[in-house]
């Protein structure tokens, strides 16, 4: 197993945002992390990659524990993260952004080897042409795909999606998807939050459900779908979840 969360809970004050969370995710695989917005999913992400120490619980990642530990540090042993909300170095150039990650990744490049990778990154991800941009003169889209080359660039083993599809429309879903499974194709494990359903089903061979910070169902898309606690929890309409099962719903998330 690339990485394993043993009882995992984290308080905030008064509020339980986990509650004693396990999960095992073996390498190569793609695992979609879903559930009403406020169910724990990015303190989830937030807890593995060492943003916040779990009140509770133990982290292990390629079988060793990492329990607290900062994101520097996991980033220097194969761990990187996207985030919700994009964080683009707005003053810096989409390759220096890129040439960022790949500096304080776990290859951990001077500047001349972190250029290179950077280009070869953008080219990957569809923004080579853009590299001498500023990084805030691109779209929502192109942002989100340059916080995901930031993070490629970093050359990670675990791979933490948050969200990467938000914000996009039906044929940048598309592309975005495409990418994804490429990246996997890599060899990178995948585990993304998503409330792009038909997408985060379509692409993942396992999901989570996390609701009010427990994990309340695990299994295969369709598994997920039709288990009546995540019906009622998240996806509300069981006709719904039939669309989303079969692959029928196509637009948007729920």
């Amino acid at each position: 197993m690339i990485l394993e969360i043993h009882d995992v809970s984290k308080n905030f004050g008064g509020l339980q945002a986990l509650s004693d969370v396990s999960l095992s995710v073996p390498e190569g695989e793609i695992l979609g992390l879903i559930g009403p917005n406020g169910a724990g999913k990015t303190t989830l992400f937030n807890v593995i990659n060492g943003v916040y120490p779990p009140t509770n619980g133990r982290v292990f990642f390629q079988s060793k524990e990492v329990t607290a530990k900062k994101p520097y540090h996991l980033a220097k042993m194969g761990l990187a993260r996207t985030h919700q909300i994009v964080q683009p170095l707005e003053e810096l150039t989409v390759r220096e952004n890129v040439m960022v990650g790949a500096c304080f990744g776990k290859e951990d490049h001077g500047l001349g080897s972190a250029r290179e990778l950077a280009e070869e990154v953008l080219d990957f991800v569809g923004l080579g042409e853009r590299k001498d941009q500023m990084a805030a003169s691109l779209n929502v889209a192109q942002k989100k795909r340059l916080e995901l080359a930031r993070a490629l660039a970093a050359r990670p083993t675990l791979l933490l999606l948050d969200e990467v599809l938000a914000g996009l429309n039906p044929s940048e879903i598309s592309a975005m998807i495409e990418t994804v499974a490429e990246i996997r194709e890599q060899g990178i494990t995948i585990i993304m939050i998503e409330h792009v359903m038909h997408a985060v089903m379509n692409v993942s061979e396992r999901v989570v459900v996390l609701d009010y910070g427990r994990l309340i169902s695990e299994g295969t898309p369709e598994e997920v779908s039709h288990d009546p606690k995540v019906i009622e929890a998240y996806l509300g309409d069981p006709k719904l979840a039939e669309e989303i099962a079969s692959g029928g719903q196509q637009g948007g998330g729920l």
